[in-house]
């Protein structure tokens, strides 16, 4: 049996489970200015912290959506080892994204991941589909929950 399809077998198997925990990252005020100053996005909720204290209910400056989504790629490395005989990796994109709760700056964040799907391509690609959800420590609400499609590519 080739590598890609002990792979599908053992993904299928996994249906409906959780399949990987990360470690936490935190996201301080120094990440979310680096994070601002790449995407042009600077508004002043994420780098003016005097403001956002006085003028927000989050007693604070907080993360970008999109910061707290870039790091899912930081929390699948530390869940998902390469497969036997799989040679990359690719981010597929995402059929669903909510952003549930705002990302306060000192926050700390992982993911959780729950394999939804797995379906075999052609003979080289392994395409799978994980309900990833990025909780804040000490939260009840997640920063926020996807559908998260990774791509498995195979000798």
């Amino acid at each position: 049996m080739a590598a890609i399809d002990d792979a599908l077998h053992e993904a299928q198997a996994l249906l409906g489970t959780e399949v990987g925990v990360s470690n936490w990252i935190t996201v301080d005020q120094a990440m979310i200015d680096s994070f601002a100053h790449v995407t042009h996005d600077t508004q002043w909720i994420h780098v003016d912290q005097d403001r956002a204290a006085a003028q927000t209910p989050f007693g604070g400056t907080i993360a970008h959506g999109f910061l707290s989504l870039s790091l899912a790629s930081r929390f699948a490395y530390d869940c998902f080892p390469m497969l036997p005989g799989q040679v990359m990796g690719i981010n597929y994109g995402f059929n669903k994204l909510r952003f549930l709760s705002p990302v306060r700056a000192g926050s700390r964040l992982r993911g959780r991941f729950v394999l939804t799907e797995a379906n075999k391509r052609n003979a080289r690609e392994l395409l799978r589909e994980n309900t990833l959800t990025i909780e804040i420590e000490g939260q009840d609400t997640p920063a926020l929950v996807a559908q998260w499609l990774g791509l498995a590519v195979f000798e």
